[in-house]
């Protein structure tokens, strides 16, 4: 199919780690397989309304093949676009900006890190979060940008090693980015093993994917410089007032379409 650069469309769903479903079914080591392939188009959603977007976008890619993952289980309640519209092929999107650090999410990592965004602004450290979208080709202008300005840039994937971080390293790499003093990159990957089945989010937090592991990777890296050593009831705390947040503003957002 890639060699051909035939037009066959991947639906790929429980992508991450899938709950009761256990580790025989975990989607894991897609982004790497299917990365190293020439041609390739991989888009992962980070929620229920991107998958709609991205599900059109494979429908209108007619010249090569292309996948899209989205993971096993409930979205997560955001406002649903009445028809997909295709997206730009290799670009991603801001969510929020600032200066410090960088979280760029592939897939629905995306709520946690902006959990851990918000739990990172509360310590003082201005926090960007950024979502991918691709995984192939990534966002090299995106990419770059994030690296010029911010000091700390991590990657988080639903994914082992091999994927999506391993193409944005080679990017900064080839752009010699990796050469800026002080500049640092970090990436988050599903650990080397095999997670046996629990809830997702047990799941998430036991390998490190949850914001809390977020927050902590960033702390790790600045250890006290920027904030004071935060409490695991002082993380939890702040993300439990993030994801109140972020549930109000999507009943508000449902409102608003129904008005």
């Amino acid at each position: 199919m890639a060699i051909q650069q035939l037009p066959v469309r991947f639906v790929m769903d429980r992508a991450g780690l899938v709950g009761a479903d256990g580790p025989t079914h975990a989607g894991s080591f897609d982004l790497a397989y299917l990365g190293c392939l020439p041609g390739f188009v991989i888009m992962a959603a980070a929620d229920e309304a991107e998958l709609v977007h991205m599900v059109a976008t494979a429908a209108a890619i007619d010249d090569r093949p292309s996948a899209v993952r989205y993971p096993r289980g409930d979205g997560v309640g955001v406002v649903m676009p009445e028809v997909g519209v295709p997206l730009e092929i290799g670009k991603g999107r801001i969510i929020t900006q600032g200066n410090t650090v960088a979280l760029l999410s592939l897939g629905t990592r995306l709520a946690e890190c902006t959990k851990a965004g918000e739990t990172l602004a509360a310590h003082g450290i201005s926090t960007t979060v950024a979502d991918a979208r691709f995984a192939k080709p990534v966002d090299r202008e995106l990419i770059l940008q994030l690296a010029r300005e911010h000091e700390l840039l991590i990657t988080i994937e639903e994914g082992a090693i091999g994927g999506f971080a391993a193409h944005v390293m080679q990017l900064l790499s080839e752009a010699h980015a990796l050469e800026r003093p002080g500049f640092k990159v970090r990436s988050m990957v599903l650990p080397d093993v095999f997670i046996d089945h629990d809830s997702p989010p047990a799941m998430y937090a036991k390998a490190g994917l949850d914001a809390n592991g977020i927050v902590n990777k960033v702390f790790d890296v600045f250890g006290s410089r920027h904030a004071p050593e935060l409490q695991p009831a002082e993380i939890e705390f702040l993300a439990e007032r993030a994801e109140r947040r972020r549930q109000a503003n999507a009943v508000n957002g449902r409102a608003k379409g129904t008005a």
